[in-house]
């Protein structure tokens, strides 16, 4: 009992050894009540310790902490558990809470609360550098004197509260209408397919002046999405990696429509 209650090198605080022997003092072992006295002696507590945590009136501070924690609780519930320390600080303030930051702090981590962390930023292009790319047959020339002669696609991301969703688009670069869009929670090749077949569908199934163009992400450089690009007629076109003017019609136009948030490309 005491290898598992106690840390090596480490006393716990006087509130756990207490807590822990409420919790175990009546368990029966080998028909034997454990007791007080046996635990403590276990864990190299004194008993008149216990006894006199047990009897001792509540301090001013203690008192305080109970009716504190509540409050802290109530608020961050009522900002969707997102607060930290300095949030939640300053919120309290605001509502009238007579408290400090290193306070809450403490207090936060005595109710089993924390802020969301913010996760790293997702990348959405990630290239392959084995694998070969066609040639750039754009050059930011995001210009077509007919519907079906330029098509621009791109990934992006949006954050929800599930999770990130991924959202793959193409751009007719003469109308800048959406001719096709897939929105999947991760970024396989299989999305920008689905995408394509949604373009195929809504503009027909053969284009052969088309050329189709995006960055260098390895779903753009696969061998699975030049072959459906070759099945509807249409010849490949790959940027480079990691620019942002490279897609730009196709940010400019989803920020226009609302489709997703202005930071996400």
């Amino acid at each position: 009992m005491g290898g598992v209650f106690l840390r090596g090198g480490a006393r716990p605080s006087l509130p756990e050894v207490v807590a822990f022997i409420d919790a175990n003092k009546d368990d029966l072992v080998n028909g034997r009540r454990l007791g007080v006295e046996l635990i403590c002696r276990l864990l190299q507590v004194a008993p008149s310790s216990y006894y006199a945590a047990k009897t001792r009136v509540p301090s001013a501070r203690a008192r305080r902490d109970e009716e504190l924690i509540p409050q802290l609780v109530e608020l961050w519930e009522a900002n969707y558990r997102v607060y930290g320390v300095r949030k939640l600080w300053k919120a309290a303030r605001r509502a009238g809470i007579v408290i400090g930051r290193d306070q809450t702090s403490r207090l936060m981590r005595a109710a089993g609360i924390e802020g969301a962390r913010r996760s790293k930023r997702v990348k959405t292009t990630r290239s392959d550098p084995a694998s070969a790319r066609h040639p750039d047959l754009v050059q930011r020339e995001f210009t077509a004197t007919a519907p079906n002669r330029l098509w621009v696609t791109d990934l992006t991301f949006v954050p929800t509260w599930a999770g990130v969703a991924y959202v793959c688009f193409i751009i007719d670069a003469f109308s800048r209408t959406i001719v096709g869009w897939r929105v999947a929670s991760h970024m396989r090749t299989e999305m920008v397919l689905d995408a394509i077949e949604m373009a195929r569908w809504s503009r027909g199934a053969r284009h052969d002046d088309l050329r189709c163009h995006s960055d260098a992400g390895s779903q753009c450089t696969s061998i699975r999405y030049g072959e459906r690009l070759a099945e509807i007629g249409a010849t490949p076109s790959i940027g480079s990696v990691g620019d942002s003017y490279d897609c730009q019609p196709v940010s400019t136009r989803s920020r226009e429509d609302g489709v997703v948030p202005a930071g996400a490309f």
